[in-house]
């Protein structure tokens, strides 16, 4: 798959679904991905088909699933947006890990590389830098008078 092909919020999430059961299981099946996804087997049956033409998992039907080389790649980069989205939520705007989550999971297609080097930048920095997030969370707790 090329840098310059885009794939769809739904076959992110299903590759992202079968890097996190691979990594759990060694390989995932049909069945692995509808439970961890919510759908039926026959949206997953052709998702699959899509992800094996793109050349980014190895797959036949009835057979174990696993990832290619690029499809490890991209799924990776899919991973590293939802987690630096989800810890700046949590971490930065205290927000709750569950809501946190759906948001990442959300925004994630559409975080630009640009955006997403801004964002862990960030996140370094406020590590490195805690008492700077108390500033800024003070002044963004609401006064009495407002």
């Amino acid at each position: 798959m090329t840098t310059k092909e885009v794939l769809s919020s739904s076959l992110e999430d299903y590759l992202e679904a079968i890097f996190h059961i691979v990594a759990q299981k060694q390989a995932a099946r049909g069945k692995d991905i509808a439970q961890r996804l919510g759908v039926n087997n026959s949206s997953v049956t052709g998702a699959l088909r899509v992800l094996r033409e793109k050349g980014l998992i190895n797959y036949a039907p009835y057979d174990i699933i696993t990832l290619t080389a690029e499809g490890k790649r991209v799924s990776e980069d899919i991973i590293r947006r939802h987690e630096a989205l989800h810890d700046f939520f949590v971490k930065v705007l205290s927000v709750d890990g569950g809501i946190a989550d759906r948001a990442a999971c959300n925004m994630e297609h559409a975080l630009p590389p640009e955006i997403l080097w801004r964002l862990t930048e960030f996140l370094k920095f406020i590590e490195c830098c805690p008492h700077c997030l108390d500033e800024f969370r003070q002044e963004q707790t609401p006064r009495d008078d407002e």
